[in-house]
């Protein structure tokens, strides 16, 4: 009886994955049905997240209309999905737009080429985001202003350009994928910060705007995205608490991650994605209902910092 008891354990927990597991694929699978002949705009596609992005929606059978500023990496994108494309299975040709976000006034434009070219627009991947790190008095006003040209004006200009489409045939989806930052703000981060705050808010109040329209919007907050050969290292519980609680805060995820994440939210139509391990996640609700203790942690941080960073 011992030794069926020992035994149990082990083979319970490798029940429990092996399901875990066919239930991730099944949901993987699954997603991809949701978005063949669709068409799908992703902003700076070239990004590490905007290629996994485009990889996964090309394989479900998108109709693709990839965005960025550079023209070369994007036809290095255009020639991976093409190289890659299973031939068993309906796949389009990735229309290519030259787009940088924080120059607003090339944006009704851009929306009038996809419209011109497709007729509608099924799907709205807002991805693109510039950053900035250094103290708030050594950041120049015009570096704050390009920043909230690119993480705000930017993406809601196309999307309320593209917008009326979608209220006009009553369907449509618009993602955003945001940032921790847009739930509380981190030091020496103001200007990405305020932006990230922005376009949370603004998607929020446009959410129950167009419901009625049958419009989804969805909002996929992962803390940082990381590259995909760069691994955080182990916390230590010796370090200050301030030390313990940034390096977990810090902690990226893996843009395909986030790609996958963005699929499935497409997919179930959530209105809300917060990625993150258990530290970040418990200061949202910290910041929240005891934001005293949250400032004071993160003073103490700065006060403890030997370098300052520069304007980056």
């Amino acid at each position: 009886m011992g030794v069926m008891a020992v035994l149990m354990l082990p083979l319970l927990l490798l029940g429990i994955s092996g399901l875990l597991f066919i239930y991730q694929e099944v949901s993987r699978l699954w997603s991809k049905s949701a978005v063949p002949n669709k068409v799908v705009v992703i902003t700076d596609a070239i990004s590490g997240l905007g290629k996994e992005c485009a990889r996964v929606f090309h394989t479900g059978g998108a109709r693709l209309v990839l965005c960025g500023k550079n023209w070369e990496r994007l036809e290095n994108l255009y020639d991976a999905l093409i190289s890659v494309a299973d031939p068993s299975k309906q796949t389009f040709t990735p229309k290519l737009v030259l787009l940088d976000l924080s120059d607003i006034s090339c944006v009704p434009d851009v929306a009038k080429e996809v419209l011109d070219c497709y007729g509608c627009v099924d799907i709205l991947i807002n991805n693109a985001s510039v950053k900035v790190k250094g103290p708030a008095h050594k950041i120049s006003l015009e570096l704050d202003k390009k920043i909230m040209d690119a993480n705000y004006f930017g993406p809601i200009t196309l999307t309320k350009a593209l917008l009326p489409n979608m209220i006009s045939r009553r369907t449509g989806q618009i993602v955003l994928v945001n940032n921790i930052q847009g739930k509380f703000g981190i030091p020496f981060r103001t200007a990405y910060a305020a932006s990230k705050h922005a376009a949370l808010g603004f998607f929020d109040c446009l959410r129950a705007e167009v419901e009625e329209y049958d419009v989804v919007i969805s909002t996929v907050s992962p803390t940082f995205i990381r590259s995909y050969h760069v691994y955080p290292e182990q916390g230590n519980w010796e370090a200050s608490i301030w030390k313990f609680f940034f390096r977990k805060l810090t902690y990226g995820v893996h843009p395909v991650e986030v790609a996958e994440e963005v699929m499935r939210t497409v997919r179930r139509k959530k209105q809300e994605v917060f990625m993150a391990n258990p530290i970040p996640k418990a200061a949202v609700y910290v910041r929240t209902f005891f934001p005293e203790f949250f400032f004071a942690v993160v003073a103490c941080g700065v006060k403890e910092k030997l370098n300052v960073p520069e304007e980056g």
